[in-house]
């Protein structure tokens, strides 16, 4: 087995077709990110997720062969919550209006879940290789792409490399903000929105 291969957080075992088992699978994600939240790293179990979420441990690993597995579809399924949120606010008609509220979309996501969000930013961190989470980065990254190719912003000589230090100052921000404590999300909005205008040089 190489590295990289090693490196994968296990993928779910398969995908629900029908209705009542995206409902089951759906109720077991929302268990374990509960769990989480509740007891944190200590108190997550295989076990212990499916009597959150009421299914026998059996139905549990038909979908997820192990809680690794589950940890990375809760991955996914924020980030794709935050997609959406980023979606909307890049629509916005200017520029400017539409960085501002991607980046309130960022905060709001953040501190929405706040203790979910820490402990899924390590659990992230723990297994970096995950494809599934890789590819929803990608789509997130894509967002921020179209946002700084609008002609309402300073052209940047590399877009790829100004979107990812865009995401890394948000990011950066908003986890350093949620580590200390904070709770006043216009704020910080504020104060990010000045460091991404600093770094991509709007108003000069």
């Amino acid at each position: 087995m190489t590295d990289d291969i090693a490196a994968q957080r296990p993928r779910p075992r398969k995908v629900p077709r029908q209705a009542r088992s995206t409902n089951t699978v759906d109720a077991i994600v929302e268990a374990a990110a509960r769990i989480l939240e509740r007891d944190g790293h200590g108190g997550f179990s295989t076990n212990a997720v499916a009597e959150r979420a009421g299914v026998s441990v059996g139905s549990l690993y038909q979908y997820f062969p192990r809680k690794e597995a589950l940890i990375g579809s809760l991955i996914a399924r924020e980030k794709g919550r935050l997609i959406e949120a980023l979606r909307g606010a890049a629509s916005r008609p200017s520029a400017a209006e539409a960085l501002r509220a991607v980046i309130e979309a960022c905060v709001a996501h953040q501190f929405g879940r706040p203790a979910l969000a820490r402990l899924l930013d390590f659990e992230e961190a723990r297994l970096p290789c995950d494809a599934d989470v890789q590819r929803v980065d990608e789509q997130i990254q894509a967002v921020v792409l179209d946002l700084l190719a609008r002609t309402d912003l300073p052209r940047q000589s590399h877009e790829r490399t100004a979107a990812q230090d865009v995401l890394a100052i948000i990011r950066g921000m908003i986890d350093s903000a949620g580590e200390r404590g904070e709770s006043d999300r216009h704020n910080l909005a504020d104060r990010v929105g000045r460091a991404v205008s600093g770094y991509l040089g709007i108003g000069r």
